[in-house]
């Protein structure tokens, strides 16, 4: 039952993506991704390709590529009662992640934006 529960909310997930574009959440200041980082039950997720995660992540940051095919389904597996910062490259996939979020039952989700701003505005980087 959990699995047929699972795959009707990654499907859902999937079918809204394209609809998301329009609607993308905007970033917050990297000072203010910065004290949330500080906070109990976060998650940071960045929503890039492995290839840019592999050429430099946030310290701690655990990737979910939101161009795969099989992006829903990891987002769907994931705890909604925790908080989850998400960030790419320019804050445009990381803010559609968090409206499919928010969407889909996920009670904490901010849009942290830009990777390179993030590290400029001080956040560390591996």
């Amino acid at each position: 039952m959990s699995r047929i529960l699972l795959l009707v909310l990654a499907g859902a997930l999937f079918l809204t993506q394209p609809a998301l574009a329009q609607t993308a959440s905007k970033p917050v200041p990297p000072a203010v991704a910065a004290n949330y980082l500080k906070k109990p039950n976060t998650v940071l997720l960045d929503v890039r390709t492995p290839a840019e995660f592999a050429a430099g992540h946030l310290k701690g940051a655990r990737n979910i590529d939101f161009r795969a095919a099989g992006f829903s389904f990891e987002i769907a597996k994931l705890d909604k009662d925790k908080t989850y910062l998400l960030y790419c490259a320019s804050g445009n996939r990381s803010g559609q992640t968090t409206v499919l979020m928010e969407e889909t039952g996920f009670k904490k989700v901010i849009n942290i934006g830009a990777f390179e701003d993030l590290k400029a505005g001080g956040i560390k980087a591996e």
